[in-house]
């Protein structure tokens, strides 16, 4: 099983500067309001299979803005490690990370910095979405790459992808209706088909709460049980945080669940 599914199945759902612009100052190529999130929000998740806690996971947005090439972004992060047992054997440190235009939802710059066992890895991304570029930039000691590729239009890569769809109003969509958002991740572009299934009522371990039930399309692989594997559920409010993530593998059900929140901009809407 490849190890890094156990922890990053929430940067998967839903997901250092370089030195050439890719927007000019006050420029945005798109604008989208949202309410859902702002700075300083914190969620915390506990990684589990069956009964055995495997890692922990926190999704959280800085608390100040960053300006990238002159535009304001969020600094948004995605960290995942192993625990007990798991870090024995697998030890997993990753850190994805994404500079998102505040007015857009565009990822401007991207960061990933993998650790698992004697993987290792850490890229920066520079995006033009004017010009539909994204300039990768490879780390490596002894032998560092930069190459350009071209990408769709309003491309994401994992984080802001993650943070985009929490802009979407699903009161106003029909179940079974389809989002279909353009991705970008190690040097491929993909489109990520994202299925809104209703509404849930789910237990986590912050409490029982009200969501939104979304299924992303999944490729024929041979780590997750069919096209519909995986299910995340956001919760249903304004704030549309992800509260649970659940993944259906060949090797049994590994859940992400929240255990702590904080920095909200609404109340969290918990079953009385």
């Amino acid at each position: 099983m490849n190890r890094r599914w156990l922890l990053l199945t929430p940067a998967l759902l839903l997901l250092l500067a370089a030195t050439q612009p890719v927007l000019g100052p006050g420029d945005a190529v798109r604008s989208i309001p949202q309410s859902s999130f702002g700075r300083g929000e914190v969620i915390r998740y506990t990684v589990h299979y069956g009964l055995i806690n495997g890692g922990e996971a926190t999704v959280e947005t800085a608390g100040s803005l960053e300006r990238v090439n002159d535009r304001p972004c969020y600094k948004a992060t995605v960290s995942g490690r192993t625990t007990g047992s798991f870090d024995f054997f697998l030890r997993i440190r990753d850190q994805w990370r994404a500079y998102i235009d505040t007015t857009s939802i565009l990822p401007l710059r991207s960061q990933r910095d993998i650790a698992e066992k004697n993987y290792r890895k850490k890229e920066t991304v520079t995006y033009d979405h004017i010009n539909d570029l994204a300039e990768v930039e490879v780390h490596n000691k002894n032998t560092p790459k930069r190459t350009t590729v071209k990408v769709a239009n309003n491309t994401l890569e994992l984080v802001s992808g993650f943070y985009y769809l929490r802009t979407f109003d699903f009161n106003k969509m029909r179940v079974g209706e389809v989002i279909k958002v353009p991705g970008f991740l190690d040097g491929d572009n993909f489109m990520l088909e994202v299925t809104y299934k209703g509404r849930q009522i789910v237990e986590t371990l912050a409490g029982d709460i009200h969501t939104f039930k979304l299924v992303p399309k999944l490729p024929n692989n041979k780590l997750f049980r069919g096209e519909n594997a995986i299910s995340v559920y956001l919760s249903d409010d304004r704030n549309k945080i992800p509260v649970l993530f659940q993944a259906e593998m060949f090797v049994g059900t590994v859940k992400v669940d929240m255990v702590k929140y904080q920095g909200l901009k609404s109340p969290l809407n918990r079953v009385r």
